[in-house]
Formats: structure tokens, C-alpha cells, sequence
């Protein structure tokens, strides 16, 4: 589907290494439909096939928000009683998990507001870096909604319960500095500064391996994943921790360090 202007809702670029998915509905403040979310999911499944991208970054077209959340006009044709909101619910989930499973690195960079499914974009991103004067919060109580598990679960996981449940029981939208301060967010810059951090955050990722990158990700999934709490770690995956000395990009990098290099990973 595309915008009242004919453009994609939601566009995927690239500049080498470094992907970047764009809510690209910018006279809606990037409100989320039923389209975009199939498109979030689509376009970040096709990103995690693509071993030759080193990191993502999502972000919102424009710079007054990510998203203002839900397109509520939708509500009427689209999430009108319970039936069709889990059907909507699960097309959202899919879209959710095709971030979070992301093998890549996800970056969040975040202009402006941020409420809603927008944020719970962001949770599914494994850093978050938004302006000094970008707004959070999770106001559904005040249209009679929910929070579903699997957003319950991201928001939990990051800020805790009883943050969570404040975000949740209050609605507030709240700023910059008091999303630094209850752990949603990992830096806070300059609004016009925003786009540089991401984007040489996004660069530093890059110029890592990016097997390693990848591992990492998956360990840390692995160690934090509520279906496995106190599971013990099988011999196979402990011994996936020393897999990397066995690739190319170790001996790569080794031996750049040993001369003072600066090493080419090739992610293999």
C-alpha cells in the first residue's frame, strides 16, 4: 500500500553495509495501519536472510516522530471487537519478532514523539538513541486497550516490572531525560545530533565481525529467553562459544592486531 503522495509506508534503503526501514508516512506522524505493519514484517524478514548486512537501523520519516502509535481510525473496519483484533494482533506480533529475531544488529533512532506501536518498535531494537526533545509513554489505558503479552514482555524485560506497570497505570508521555532514567532509551543527544550518533554507532557495529556481532546477539537472547529460564545450556550451544575460532574473521582479526591493522572482516 502505498501513501496519499504514491510513496511505499514503509521504505528500506541502503548505504554499504548499514540498512535503514523508514515509517514513511510523515503527514500521519508515521501512525501505524494494517499495511505498514505487514510491511515491517516483510521487509525485516528479507533483511535477516541477507547475511551481507552488517546493521539496521529503523526510524520514522521526518523529524517530528516515529509514531504516534496506532492509526485509530482503524479501529471502526479493522480491531473493532475481539476477533479481529487478535487477527491484527498476530500480523503486529510477526512484525514485532521479525525485529527481534533480527540476526543483525537493530538500532532505533528516534525523532519526536514515540508512544504507542512506535515504541514498541523500539523495544524490539537492541539500542535505542533518541533527541533531547523526543516523548515516550504507552498512554492505551486512556482508549480503553490493553497491552498484549508479547509487548508486555519487551517492556518488562528492558525497565522492569514496576517501571513497566507505572508507564502503563499513569499513561504519561514523558521526555527524553526520564526515558534515559528508566532505562528505555541508551543515549539522549542533540536533536540536530541524532543522525550522526546513530549512524557512526551504526559504523562501529559494522566494522566489527559481524559473526561475532551476530553470536552475541544470539547468546544474549539465549541467556535472557523466559522459555528457557533456569533451562541449563546444552553442550552444543556451550561449545557454539568457540565456534568463532574456527573462522576466517578470527585469524583476520588477530592478526590485524598483531600488526597494528585495522581488519577486513568478510563475516565468514
Amino acid at each position: 500500500m502505498k501513501s496519499s503522495a504514491g510513496e511505499d509506508l514503509v521504505l528500506l534503503e541502503r548505504k554499504d553495509d548499514i540498512a535503514t526501514v523508514i515509517l514513511n508516512r510523515p503527514e500521519k506522524l508515521n501512525a501505524l495501519n494494517k499495511e505498514m505493519w505487514k510491511s515491517i514484517g516483510d521487509i525485516f524478514t528479507s533483511i535477516n536472510a541477507d547475511l551481507s548486512i552488517r546493521c539496521v537501523v529503523l526510524r520514522g520519516a521526518g523529524d517530528k516522530a516515529m509514531g504516534p502509535g496506532a492509526d485509530i481510525s482503524e479501529f471502526e473496519t479493522e480491531r473493532s471487537n475481539s476477533k479481529q483484533a487478535a487477527e491484527y494482533g498476530g500480523l503486529m506480533h510477526r512484525s514485532m519478532h521479525s525485529i527481534r529475531d533480527c540476526c543483525h544488529p537493530v538500532i532505533a533512532l528516534i525523532k519526536g514523539l514515540c508512544v504507542g506501536g512506535a515504541l514498541e518498535l523500539a523495544l524490539m531494537c537492541d539500542i535505542r538513541i533518541c533527541g533531547s526533545s523526543s516523548r515516550f509513554g504507552i498512554p492505551v489505558n486512556r482508549l480503553g486497550l490493553v497491552m498484549a503479552y508479547p509487548e508486555i514482555e519487551a517492556l518488562v524485560g528492558l525497565v522492569g516490572r514496576s517501571i513497566a506497570l507505572e508507564i502503563l497505570y499513569e499513561a504519561r508521555v514523558f521526555d527524553a531525560i526520564e526515558a534515559k532514567e528508566k532505562g528505555l532509551v541508551n543515549k539522549v543527544v542533540s536533536d540536530d545530533l541524532v543522525e550522526e550518533e546513530v549512524y557512526t554507532t551504526a559504523m562501529r557495529i559494522a566494522n566489527g565481525a559481524p559473526l561475532v556481532n551476530r553470536w552475541h546477539k544470539k547468546f544474549t537472547d539465549r541467556v535472557l529467553s523466559s522459555e528457557n529460564a533456569g533451562v541449563p545450556l546444552k553442550q552444543e550451544e556451550l561449545n557454539e562459544g568457540y565456534a568463532c575460532f574456527d573462522s576466517k574473521d578470527f585469524h583476520t582479526g588477530y592478526k590485524a592486531f598483531l600488526a597494528k591493522q585495522k581488519p577486513k572482516f568478510e563475516g565468514r
